[in-house]
């Protein structure tokens, strides 16, 4: 089949999509630098500060297969052009909350929007550039951008909250929103596949369930105990969902996640590798900061300020990758190399102490940070949608989206209550001192680090595994279901 090249605005048109990636992926982080004001504003308390994060975790991460598919029955242009609108709305509501009850259900529907929103975004990536060579440039940039939303978000935030009012942090969502949908009006088409699939709503069901279970049970492990029903039961009752979730997808006569999509060896990788190292790149940007906030005592805007290097060298990385190496070399040399590097990263990141200057410790391990996820999230989005039919574009997008958000839910919860046991161990029979205090501070930032290479490593193993050798073959990605039994 030969494939006609893209709009001649397609570039254009990759800018209004990474603007909106780019408030969909920041939107993760940047409230986490306002939430000491806004406590302070609206009085509600450390245990339910929580919230404020999880509300938009729990609703984005278990509707992104749901919006995927509905982006494939309605349209991407609607759905993308509704999704900005109902985020701008819920920003809105956000911003001006009186209370810690409506910032939460704020929250919340810009999860259901994000949701939306996400999957649309990248599925018109995927139809707009066709043509190779110019796919590998926008994925190149589309993959910096999403892998560098969350360190943007935390620049954005400390300046906002700084120099304005913690509520900007919300409102500054509008004018991304504004810019967004006014481009997105004026240059996508309108129109939905011919052959639109029927929506699956047992499977919408199960998986919407399972995934709400899942990032709920894991969320809950921040504030109780692994042996907790809240925490436990979650999870358990989550895997099961997941587990009648693919067992009735290999039965469903229209399937929400079809086996055609999740079944090619590079896409599966590529799925897993989103998962994997947003694990660990959720919680490099958390203790980081906390580490140059806590131990160093920078300003938020210094701590963000900090970021940019890594986020600069993210980007090269990015479009260098999926414009040079990937097209002679294929995926199984980089991405694996990529993970591998951001193992080491993270192991570097460990000899940071109370004495550490920005310039000779904490600059060099992040560099090679940025340049280790730049391989892997340009590479793993471009192949994660490679060659998927029309039908299954915003699945398979959601996918992406899904894969990145739980992996950085489950592995920010972990690397918390491991950082915070390390923290408590080492001050078991010691006198809690000053000195003594920010000491098991460095020791539970060191547990993540140690933690998150582990996940980088196994990221490495798994990739390595995976991939096929050579250049990327997207078109078999178009064939038929394999036949149920």
């Amino acid at each position: 089949m030969v494939r006609e090249p893209g709009p001649s605005h397609r570039w254009w048109v990759l800018g209004v999509i990474g603007l909106a990636q780019l408030m969909v992926v920041l939107d993760a982080t940047i409230v986490n630098i306002a939430l000491p004001s806004a406590q302070q504003d609206l009085g509600f308390s450390d245990g339910n500060r929580q919230w404020i994060v999880t509300a938009y975790a729990l609703a984005f991460g278990s509707l992104l297969l749901l919006g995927g598919r509905i982006a494939d029955l309605v349209g991407r242009r609607v759905v993308f052009l509704t999704g900005l609108v109902g985020f701008a709305v819920a920003s809105a509501i956000g911003g001006a909350a009186p209370s810690f009850e409506i910032l939460v259900l704020a929250r919340a529907l810009q999860g259901v929007f994000g949701a939306l929103l996400a999957p649309a975004a990248l599925s018109l990536l995927t139809t707009t550039f066709t043509v190779p060579k110019e796919r590998a440039k926008a994925f190149g940039i589309y993959g910096a951008i999403a892998g560098a939303g969350g360190a943007v978000g935390l620049l954005l935030g400390g300046v906002l909250t700084e120099y304005l009012d913690w509520r900007w942090c919300l409102y500054v969502n509008l004018i991304f929103a504004f810019v967004a949908f006014t481009g997105g009006w004026r240059l996508l088409t309108a129109g939905a596949p011919t052959d639109r699939p029927r929506l699956d709503i047992p499977g919408t069901v199960l998986v919407s369930a399972g995934l709400f279970c899942i990032v709920y049970g894991f969320s809950n492990a921040e504030s109780h105990a692994w042996g907790s029903p809240l925490t436990w039961g979650f999870l358990a009752a989550g895997g099961l969902l997941l587990m009648a979730f693919a067992w009735w997808q290999t039965r469903a006569p229209h399937p929400l996640l079809p086996m055609r999509v999740v079944l090619h060896r590079d896409r599966a990788a590529s799925y897993l590798a989103m998962f994997i190292s947003g694990g660990g790149m959720f919680g490099v940007f958390l203790f980081l900061t906390y580490y140059l906030q806590k131990s160093l005592f920078y300003s938020p805007v210094s701590t963000g300020l900090a970021f940019l290097p890594m986020v600069a060298v993210m980007i090269v990385s990015s479009v260098t990758t999926t414009n040079v190496l990937v097209p002679r070399f294929g995926a199984k040399p980089v991405v694996p190399l990529g993970m591998g590097i951001a193992a080491a990263s993270m192991v570097w990141l460990t000899g940071l102490d109370l004495t550490s200057s920005y310039a000779a410790h904490v600059l060099p391990p992040t560099l090679c940070l940025g340049l280790g996820l730049g391989m892997v999230f340009a590479t793993a989005m471009n192949l994660a949608t490679a060659g998927v039919g029309a039908r299954d574009a915003g699945v398979a997008s959601a996918m992406v989206n899904t894969s990145q958000q739980v992996g950085g839910s489950i592995g920010t919860a972990l690397l918390n209550t491991l950082a915070t046991s390390a923290a408590t161990n080492y001050l078991v029979g010691r006198r809690p001192t000053p000195a003594v205090v920010a000491q098991a501070q460095l020791e539970s930032y060191d547990t993540a680090y140690w933690w998150s290479a582990g996940f980088f490593a196994l990221g490495l193993l798994v990739t390595l595994i995976l991939y096929r050798r050579g250049a990327p073959r997207p078109h078999l990605a178009e064939e038929p279901e394999p036949a149920r039994v």
